[in-house]
């Protein structure tokens, strides 16, 4: 039984876009294609320089890894379709396309926030159990946080997907959206919503909650740990280990809340539509320009594959 023999009237939604301004069509198409092609480069690069340096096979970078190809997948699962829609004006998505887009870009959104807290314990053990770093962080836990982080991200989106693609949508199918986002969806149904918004509010706002307990206490701990500290140098090294991650931390939990965390009555379009834009392009483009700027290790990593490049081709410059 395909989604398309449920109960909705439509078998294909017009996604209204960000804009029907034509003389902004083809300056956001360079710009979103900029923007993609540096997600990929910089997401699928980070993924490479973790795969080909041995110095980096470690928790910390398992779990950076993860993250790079959780932001790919995403930003996949959206940007395409704008760029498609910004090139030939075609607005239309088919019922199960629509599904399939919701799905793809719940799930590894949602996977991220386990990955970030998975992170963040990773580097409370380094910093406050640094002798018991690695009894700890063993290859078996770490693949268990990994796994378990794709796990809640697959069936907590499976069931939002099951609940808001057996509402009826017979009022419109105009998505008043650049992509088939939940909210947007909830908004158009001619259903009780009811129960979607109830699980919507009780399961991202459990797994924010959930997710933002284990980092903030973590960070809380390492904070302690760093003031116990002789060494200015420790707890330089302390913070700078953190740094990137906090500032990924930030920047997601805080568009994620302000989009998912309020009823669907207080949402205005045009501020979710930019809201949209920074989480579903920016942040995905950001996290490994991040990471590789105030990374030692990955900037060194770099170098050296670079440096074999060289060689390989044998260039002396």
């Amino acid at each position: 039984m395909t989604l398309m023999e449920n109960i909705s009237e439509v078998t294909e939604f017009i996604l209204v876009g960000l804009t029907d301004a034509l003389q902004l069509q083809v300056p956001l198409f360079l710009i979103f294609t900029l923007i993609y092609f540096i997600t990929l480069v910089g997401n699928l690069g980070m993924i490479m320089l973790i795969l080909l340096d041995s110095h980096l096979h470690t928790p910390m970078y398992l779990f950076l890894s993860n993250l790079s190809l959780v932001d790919c997948v995403y930003a996949s699962a959206v940007t395409p379709k704008v760029l498609g829609g910004l090139l030939t004006g075609d607005k239309l998505i088919s019922y199960n396309a629509c599904a399939a887009q919701m799905f793809f870009f719940a799930a590894f959104a949602t996977t991220e926030d386990f990955l970030l807290a998975s992170m963040a314990f990773d580097r409370h053990v380094a910093v406050c159990k640094p002798l018991h770093y690695t009894t700890t962080m063993t290859s078996t836990v770490c693949a268990l946080l990994v796994t378990g982080s794709y796990i809640c991200g697959l069936l907590q989106t499976s069931i939002h997907v099951a609940l808001t693609f057996h509402l009826s949508f017979c009022n419109s199918n105009v998505i008043n959206h650049f992509f088939c986002d939940l909210l947007p969806l909830l908004a158009l149904s001619c259903s009780d919503i009811y129960t979607n918004e109830t699980v919507l509010f009780s399961l991202a706002g459990g797994t924010i909650f959930f997710t933002l307990l284990v980092i903030l206490n973590s960070y809380l701990f390492i904070f302690i740990a760093s003031l116990r500290m002789h060494s200015a140098e420790g707890r330089k090294k302390a913070f700078s280990t953190c740094a990137s991650h906090l500032t990924t931390v930030s920047i997601f939990y805080g568009t994620t809340i302000f989009m998912y965390l309020q009823p669907t009555s207080s949402h205005s379009m045009g501020t979710d539509k930019m809201a949209s834009v920074f989480y579903t392009m920016i942040i995905p483009m950001l996290n490994p320009l991040v990471y590789s700027l105030r990374n030692k290790d990955v900037k060194s990593a770099f170098k050296k594959v670079v440096e074999k490049a060289k060689l390989s081709l044998g260039l002396n410059f």
